[in-house]
């Protein structure tokens, strides 16, 4: 009876196992399928031809149908190539096609499109399933990187743009330097003091442009960067006032630099130096024919008698020259018995920046 009752317990046992076993498999499968389904990649499996038509899908992932537009039942069948478009790089798929036919992994990026027509870049990584050395399956697992790319694109962008920006404030700070110590009307004490405040002015545009991403600066941010710093606690002395514009960072640098320059001959010589001087800012923007004109009005009212100088010291060259030529307007200089006048009229479109 015993050997009896062990000779039966062998093949109950090994039932029960293959039972088993055949749960294990089954719970296996959907927990792989539930993964597969549930990461955020696209997933694609085709068979194993290469022929000039190209393998054919056997399976997509959720993550497919979410990158591309396109169903499951809409691919099943059909060769991934009939996502790729005018703009697919072909040497990328030459090198795709070599990998392959080798029997290796391939890592690359072409654009692809979608259901709607819409491009993408696609980032993919093909390996082979394999069975002993032959392949039974191509498995891609693809990735949606166009913002990415785009992101990166911009940085690059970025970067270029403050190296440029960097090496124009580098001249910039070479010519006032240059300019301001040849002064020789001036102390040694004078001559710091103007560089340093004249560093500082060109300090404040590139902090605003920063704050901006180097896309532009506001004219009214510009403006009481400049002016405010000079009004000694009471604002009322100076108005500053116009329509919301945004300039692109070349106009604000020159701009800010020539309001600087009007701000400090105020602040020494003109309306700002007397306690009843007052200082008005003023812009618009005027249609002429099918061109926007910025006007750009400064006015000196209440301070000393203003006489015309004998010759244009570097401030004033600043304005009058260098912010025409920079903004490739007219600049006129004013020195009227009343205060300083200066007219600033210019093409606004090659000044504004379109950024928001």
């Amino acid at each position: 009876m015993t050997d009896k009752v062990g000779h039966d317990d062998g093949p109950e046992d090994t039932g029960h196992s293959q039972i088993m076993a055949g749960w294990e498999d089954k719970e296996e499968l959907e927990l792989l399928r539930s993964v597969i389904g549930a990461i955020g990649e696209a997933i694609i499996v085709t068979g194993p031809a290469l022929d000039p038509s190209g393998p054919l899908i056997e399976y997509v992932n959720p993550g497919f149908e979410r990158m591309t537009g396109y169903a499951a039942h809409e691919v099943v069948g059909r060769s991934p190539r009939f996502l790729q478009g005018p703009n697919t790089d072909r040497a990328v798929l030459d090198r795709l096609n070599l990998a392959l036919r080798a029997g290796h992994s391939f890592r690359g990026e072409a654009v692809n499109y979608r259901k709607d027509g819409t491009e993408y870049l696609v980032e993919w990584l093909i390996t082979p399933v394999l069975d002993g050395r032959r392949v039974t399956h191509w498995i891609a697992a693809q990735r949606d990187v166009t913002e990415r790319r785009r992101a990166e694109e911009r940085q690059t962008r970025m970067l270029n743009e403050l190296n440029h920006r960097v090496n124009n404030s580098l001249s910039a700070v070479q010519s006032v330097a240059a300019q301001t110590f040849r002064d020789e009307q001036k102390s040694v004490g004078e001559i710091r003091d103007t560089f340093r405040d004249r560093l500082l002015a060109l300090s404040r545009v590139h902090i605003l442009l920063a704050r901006g991403y180097w896309e532009g600066a506001s004219l009214q941010e510009l403006a009481e960067g400049q002016l405010m710093p000079r009004r000694d606690g009471n604002a009322g002395r100076i108005d500053i006032g116009g329509p919301e514009l945004r300039l692109r960072s070349g106009a604000a640098v020159i701009l800010g630099m020539a309001l600087h320059e009007l701000a400090t001959n105020a602040a020494r010589h003109g309306a700002l130096s007397s306690p009843g001087g007052h200082v008005q800012l003023r812009w618009s923007v005027e249609l002429e024919g099918e061109t926007r004109w910025l006007r750009l009005r400064w006015l000196e009212e209440g301070g000393p008698l203003v006489p015309s100088p004998p010759r244009l010291g570097f401030g004033s060259r600043i304005v009058e020259r260098g912010l025409a030529h920079g903004i490739h307007g007219r600049v006129r200089l004013l020195f009227e018995r009343s205060g300083l006048r200066c007219e600033v009229d210019a093409p606004l479109d090659p000044l504004a920046s379109t950024m928001r």
